[in-house]
Parts: structure tokens; C-alpha cells; sequence
């Protein structure tokens, strides 16, 4: 029973260090104020994660992962037909980025850039989806759908693509038909690819 209580009382914390981390800043954020919105004390804090630095690096990396996006990129990469795959990976990539993933909020210390251990994460991560994406390519190439060219350099214009509505959307709120958007890359980039 203790162990649960343990899961909770952090997992508490990290939820509302992430919330106010988001809003305010990392050095806008004191120990003090977690505590208060958590009704936990100082030590609490920093058993379970050293100090704030602590604390940023746990929220950070919580925030950051992209496992479940890229599980569902990865399911929708699979459709045998070359269109259909490209269809439900942009529409997908669309309407499931994990736009909380960067909240400058929580990158905001003396800079606003990530530690070195996050930025690695997200960096692989990166990686992984233009994996999948370089897969959908490549088995389209093979199949004789997409004309021989270079896998990664079709996906890094895809993606490309892709990232523009999203980061216009984190950085500028600025909002789009993100569905028609999809079907104008995916209709864009296939006939690219011919």
C-alpha cells in the first residue's frame, strides 16, 4: 500500500509541476509554490526528485516522450495500398501530434532550449517517425506506385510539410482545416512521387 501511496504522491507532483512549469516558466515556478498546489513540504520534493532542477528534468521527460504517437504512426503506416497508408499517416500525424511536447513553458530556464538529455529524446524520436515514414516510402518505391528516388529526402519533404501546420499552430495558434490540409499533402506528395 505504501509503494502506491508513493506513485501518487509523485505522480501528483508531476502533474502539477508540469501544469505550472507551462504556465509560468522554470524560474517562475519556486519549490514553495508546488508544495502549496500539492500540500506537500520541501522534502517531499526533493526525496522523490533531488531538487527543482530534479523536478524539471522528471516533468521534461514525462512531457517530451512521443511513445504513443509514434505507436500510432507506426499503426498507421501499415496498410498494404501505398495511398491509403500515406492518407491515414498525414492525417494522423495531424490530428495526434503531441503538441504539449513543446510547451516552451518547459523549456524556458536561461534559455529556451532543452537540457542535453531531453533534446536527445526527442531527437530519437524524431528519428523513429521518419522511420516509419521511410518505410511507407520505400514499399510504395518498391511496388512501382512511387518513382526511384531517395526515401529520406521524399520523407524530410513530407514531414516538412507536415511540421508547418503544427508548428504554426504551437508557436503562432495559428489554426487550419488540418483534414483538408491532409488531403492536399497526401494528394501533393503522391503526385510528387510518380
Amino acid at each position: 500500500m505504501e509503494a502506491q501511496e508513493q506513485r501518487a504522491t509523485s505522480e501528483k507532483i508531476l502533474q502539477v509541476a508540469s501544469r505550472m512549469f507551462a504556465e509560468k516558466g522554470f524560474a517562475n515556478v519556486s519549490v514553495r509554490d508546488i508544495c502549496k498546489e500539492t500540500s506537500t513540504t520541501a522534502p517531499v520534493i526533493y526525496y522523490y526528485f533531488g531538487n527543482k532542477k530534479g523536478l524539471f528534468e522528471a516533468v521534461a521527460r514525462r512531457q517530451i516522450s512521443m511513445a504513443d504517437f509514434i505507436q500510432k504512426l507506426a499503426t498507421a503506416a501499415k496498410p498494404a495500398d501505398p495511398r491509403s497508408g500515406l492518407e491515414s499517416f498525414t492525417s494522423t500525424y495531424l490530428t495526434s501530434f503531441p503538441e504539449h511536447t513543446f510547451d516552451i513553458g518547459l523549456y524556458m530556464r536561461d534559455s529556451a532550449t532543452l537540457d542535453k538529455h531531453s533534446a536527445q529524446m526527442v531527437s530519437e524520436d524524431l528519428e523513429r517517425i521518419s522511420a516509419i515514414a521511410e518505410g511507407l516510402v520505400s514499399r510504395a518505391i518498391s511496388k512501382g506506385v512511387f518513382r526511384k528516388t531517395d526515401p529520406k529526402l521524399a520523407v524530410d519533404c513530407l514531414l516538412g510539410m507536415l511540421n508547418r501546420v503544427i508548428f504554426q499552430h504551437i508557436h503562432f495558434a495559428k489554426s487550419s482545416d488540418r483534414e483538408s490540409y491532409s488531403r492536399f499533402v497526401t494528394d501533393f506528395f503522391f503526385r510528387a512521387m510518380k
